[in-house]
């Protein structure tokens, strides 16, 4: 037998927006002009020596920060999801020294959170 849902979905999905926006802390235009540069180009990992995950992912925030609630889809949710987990994992890494031009850094700015906001 399934396992049966104990929650309503549409409450879920407020739990991880709000979430969301807490830890994407990069606004729509100042995460789109960082994924402009090279240093946001020059991080992450690449299937097939393109696009990083990271920015392709970056592209996609600046999408769903732009979208209305009310319009965001189950994959949209899902993706916010993904963002979440990603920021809230590097984050429980944070290296020693002075972070602002590493490259640990710079993956998360892919990911909208800029750790020293």
């Amino acid at each position: 037998m399934g396992k049966k849902r104990t929650k309503d979905p549409d409450v879920e999905d407020e739990e991880v927006a709000a979430e969301f926006g807490r830890v994407v802390n990069m606004g729509p235009e100042e995460l789109e002009r960082w994924l402009e540069t090279e240093e946001s180009w020059s991080v992450g990992q690449k299937d097939g020596g393109g696009e990083s995950t990271g920015h392709a992912s970056g592209r996609r925030i600046v999408e769903l920060l732009r979208t209305k609630s009310s319009d965001l889809s189950a994959q949209d949710y899902a993706h916010m999801n993904k963002v979440v987990g990603y920021i809230h994992r590097h984050l429980a890494q944070w290296p020693s020294g002075d972070v602002t031009e590493t490259r640990w850094r710079y993956s998360l700015m892919n990911w909208g959170h800029d750790p020293l906001k």
